[in-house]
């Protein structure tokens, strides 16, 4: 779990603008050999640490999109999904193909279909049971191709209302796919972005924390652990990011 939250990593951006006003003003004194440490690599660090956070805010951003894109998508699927079940059972289905796609209906609905035996001693380990919800959009998805496949198999099954059409479902149950990868593509796209930026900010001697670090370090060679130069920038704070 990390030390740090997004306001952490920001803040450690900042404190390196803070540390880079202090080197500027120490003028030709500040000359470390170390290429890194010096005031053009530490000012381009500062500039691609401010990048990878926006750059997170902007994913970030997105994928909440497409996570509220999908929750539109499918906030009346469950109810679609009874009035397709009283679609079939008003045609000349038989009670079989009924059942069947009642059990897709269940699925859909999150009802088991059997209750889950309690052991009558209570001294009995619990019953193996596999949650039968199936709620995830994946399986939700899954669900309504089970009832569409249902409905295509019947031939009597040919409703006025545009919103029961197979196309229409069809062309739904697509909808559905692309705006549920799309959260998928969306998540991985942040979850990259954030990689890239704690590489920027936390990697092993390349980024912002451990050059700050060695910056005070030479600060503190420089002048004198009880310089009045070491003084402004000892305690300028970066926060490690446990790994």
């Amino acid at each position: 779990m990390a030390s740090v939250s997004e306001t952490g990593h920001a803040k450690n951006v900042a404190n390196l603008q803070d540390l880079i006003s202090f080197v500027t003003g120490y003028g030709t004194t500040y000359n470390p050999t170390k290429n890194a440490l010096k005031l053009p690599q530490l000012t381009a660090l500062y500039t691609a640490s401010q990048a990878s956070l926006a750059d997170v805010v902007t994913k970030n951003t997105a994928y909440n999109n497409k996570v509220n894109e999908r929750v539109v998508a499918f906030k009346d699927l469950k109810s679609l999904s009874t009035r397709l079940i009283n679609a079939l059972q008003t045609t000349d289905a038989t009670s079989e193909k009924i059942a069947d796609a009642k059990a897709f209906n269940k699925k859909m609905q999150g009802i088991r279909a059997k209750a889950v035996e309690t052991p009558s001693d209570s001294n009995a380990p619990a019953p193996n049971t596999i949650s039968t919800s199936q709620q995830s959009y994946d399986q939700q998805i899954q669900h309504l191709a089970g009832i569409i496949s249902v409905l295509q198999s019947e031939p009597s099954y040919a409703p006025n209302e545009n919103d029961l059409k197979i196309v229409t479902l069809t062309a739904k149950q697509t909808d559905l796919t692309a705006k549920n990868s799309a959260v998928a593509i969306a998540y991985a796209n942040v979850s990259n972005s954030r990689i890239a930026r704690d590489k920027t900010i936390y990697g092993e001697d390349t980024g912002l924390f451990d050059i700050a670090t060695e910056v005070k370090k030479y600060i503190k060679s420089v002048f004198g652990a009880t310089s009045p130069q070491f003084a402004q920038v000892k305690g300028i704070e970066f926060t490690k990011k446990r790994k």
